[in-house]
């Protein structure tokens, strides 16, 4: 049993959940609770922390994986949560690349996150992702970690799931996905058409911008098509990631009629 903070792997889990250097260096990230311990493909699996009480209750889920027993004390300190579940696991970070977020179907259903900051947001953006179908996920490299540990726990799973890329350059991504027959929608303030006048029906990719600025002049203008969420009242804008599932259930609903 681990019992002192200053283990090795126990700096290890705090180091990998307070700093993205540390966890594109060592290619692992953490997921704490048991929801995500059931869902994590095992052979992604590098490591698994949990308190004796938790092991205790839990003996036939934890059958046949090894796991490091954590002074209830020190599992506190490795853990970003307030009031932890008991179980925590270190996971090798998954790669792609960008064919993987095609899809098989033939149609394919593309994010594209740009500079998003709020942890809340893209990792809501990723669930609604799954839920809605979509294909796979570009973000630039200034969007937020996709494996901070807020972000995680709001993909509730479907960080699992659902095919991601990283791209330098985003202007370079669109022109893959043109050449890959996806047509492209910014969610833009100027946008000719409602989003609910598109017809989403073949290779699609829905652009989201920063929560603060929305999407940059560069990348706006090289969509295919403008698009806008009608807003009643004052409001002038929605959240991020509550924009984002508007247009990708109005695909998904287009799509499954």
């Amino acid at each position: 049993m681990i019992t002192s903070t200053t283990n090795p792997r126990v700096k290890q889990v705090v180091q990998l959940n307070t700093k993205a250097k540390a966890r594109r260096e060592a290619g692992l990230f953490v997921a704490e609770g048991l929801k995500l311990f059931r869902e994590v493909p095992r052979e992604w699996i590098h490591a698994v922390y949990a308190t004796e009480a938790f092991a205790e209750e839990h003996k036939e889920l934890l059958a046949g994986t090894e796991v490091e027993l954590v002074d209830e004390k020190v599992f506190g300190k490795m853990c970003d949560t307030m009031t932890p579940q008991g179980i925590l696991t270190v996971i090798r970070i998954p790669t792609y690349n960008r064919e993987d977020l095609l899809g098989r179907g033939g149609s394919p259903f593309i994010m594209v996150l740009e500079d998003l900051q709020d942890p809340g947001n893209v990792g809501t953006i990723l669930r609604t992702a799954e839920g809605a179908g979509v294909t796979g996920v570009i973000l630039s490299k200034r969007t937020v970690d996709l494996f901070a540990p807020k972000t995680i726990r709001s993909t509730m799973g479907s960080i699992f799931r659902m095919p991601f890329v990283y791209e330098e350059d985003l202007s370079e991504a669109l022109d893959w996905l043109k050449k890959h027959q996806v047509q492209t929608y910014a969610a833009h303030l100027k946008g000719e058409h409602s989003y609910a006048e598109e017809n989403y029906r073949e290779g699609c990719a829905f652009l989201i911008g920063n929560e603060g600025n929305g999407l940059t002049d560069a990348l706006s203008e090289r969509a295919d098509h403008l698009i806008r969420i009608p807003m009643e009242g004052q409001v002038e804008s929605l959240n991020a990631s509550i924009a984002a599932a508007v247009l990708m259930y109005t695909a998904h609903a287009q799509r499954h009629q």
